[in-house]
């Protein structure tokens, strides 16, 4: 088998007792990190009024994390297009491509990435722009196509430029479009993982080769918890489990430190859905992990493991994601 291409979601999450700027701090400390262990790219979310996710302006925060590394590709994972004009993301981009030549990466989400209250406030009343998106990916393109000199709406900086899109998703609706137009697609495996399989399948047997890609390229963005022993990395990943089970209850909190059992042990319904959710975790030493992701990958026809890693301590963070490029080197 090929070698597994490494590369990191982070969302800038707020850790308790913590703000926004140690959360971003923070993010920029991981990818510093993961450009010395060769990772390929490190992607950050748009979120929006969720007090303990620091990523909202996606933009400005792949500015500042590229101007503090090197090498690495900085990107979205994603922007959620249909919460801004397509023209006004060319721009945004084409400029972030002119500062950084040959490290920037447009991924694009149809969802809110909010709840639909927050949607209309970005939105402005008009929720239909969803149905919009493949359009508004074929917009995109134009924009930051040389061919478009002519047009009367064009895109400074950002027409010519070599911006690489990617369409993200979590249903298999997102498999079709990224097949058919010949784009390279990435799974939210992290948090939706029902329908990856389908949509895997969907994505390669329906692609159709592009000028940009001539054969599928699938990212499948998942959790990972390691450490020097399967019971320390099981023990760390209770900050990750008590974090998803905030989400499911609709009782956000921020980032905390590991417990002893999870919060919500006992409660059956908490249980499930959060086992539900966080089905794609690979939590464990180096010896563990390696075969269940060697496994994943084979299965479902992975390129590329974007992995994420929500633990407390920022040094056992970092070191998770060394334990990572250990056990797939």
């Amino acid at each position: 088998m090929d070698k597994i291409v490494l590369s990191a979601l982070d969302l800038a999450p707020v850790k308790k007792g913590e703000n926004a700027a140690s959360a971003i701090a923070r993010s920029v400390k991981v990818a510093q990190h993961i450009e010395k262990l060769d990772f390929k790219r490190i992607w950050v979310a748009e979120h929006h009024n969720m007090e303990y996710i620091a990523s909202s302006a996606t933009s400005l925060l792949i500015q500042h994390i590229a101007s503090n590394t090197d090498r690495i590709r900085v990107g979205s994972g994603g922007i959620m297009l249909p919460n801004h004009a397509p023209l006004v993301i060319a721009e945004q981009f084409g400029t972030l491509e002119t500062l950084f030549p040959g490290r920037i990466d447009l991924g694009l989400g149809r969802a809110p990435g909010t709840d639909q209250l927050t949607a209309m406030a970005l939105r402005r009343n008009n929720l239909n722009t969803a149905f919009q998106f493949p359009q508004e990916v074929k917009d995109l393109q134009r924009y930051f196509s040389s061919d478009n000199y002519d047009a009367k709406v064009r895109a400074f900086p950002g027409e010519g430029l070599e911006i690489p899109l990617y369409i993200l998703g979590s249903s298999t609706d997102s498999a079709y479009l990224a097949a058919s137009l010949g784009l390279p697609y990435a799974f939210a495996t992290h948090f939706a993982p029902a329908q990856f399989a389908s949509a895997s399948m969907i994505y390669h047997q329906n692609f159709v080769p592009s000028e940009v890609l001539d054969k599928p390229y699938f990212i499948s963005c998942v959790n990972v918890i390691a450490a020097d022993s399967t019971e320390e990395a099981e023990f760390l990943s209770t900050s990750f489990y008590n974090l998803f089970a905030s989400i499911v209850t609709n009782t956000r909190r921020p980032l905390s430190p590991p417990t002893e059992e999870v919060i919500y042990k006992g409660i059956p319904a908490i249980e499930q859905a959060v086992e539900s959710m966080a089905s794609c975790a690979f939590v464990g030493d180096k010896n563990k992990i390696a075969p269940e992701i060697n496994k994943f990958v084979k299965d479902h026809k992975v390129d590329e493991i974007m992995a994420t890693s929500y633990i407390f301590d920022d040094e056992k963070c970092l070191k998770s994601f060394s334990l990572l490029k250990e056990a797939l080197s």
